[in-house]
């Protein structure tokens, strides 16, 4: 995760989805400045995390609006 974070040049408070069930009924906020445990709130609800996310070679965006893949290419 921390190679996808490198490449969008983002850090995960960055790319979370905070209107989300899961976001909310886990208090997901309580962590958002520490990065580990944003990563592990991520991986055990992925729903949080902004999609989709487009990496070609060492780059990465996130594909909303889709124009966005065209920063990449």
């Amino acid at each position: 995760m921390n190679t996808v974070f490198q490449k969008l040049n983002m850090s995960p408070k960055d790319v979370l989805r905070k209107n989300e069930t899961e976001y909310k009924e886990n208090n997901i906020n309580a962590i958002i400045d520490d990065d580990d445990k944003l990563i592990e709130a991520i991986i055990k609800f992925p729903k949080i995390l902004e999609r989709p996310i487009i990496i070609i070679d060492q780059k990465a965006v996130i594909g909303r609006p889709p124009e966005n893949i065209y920063d990449i290419m």
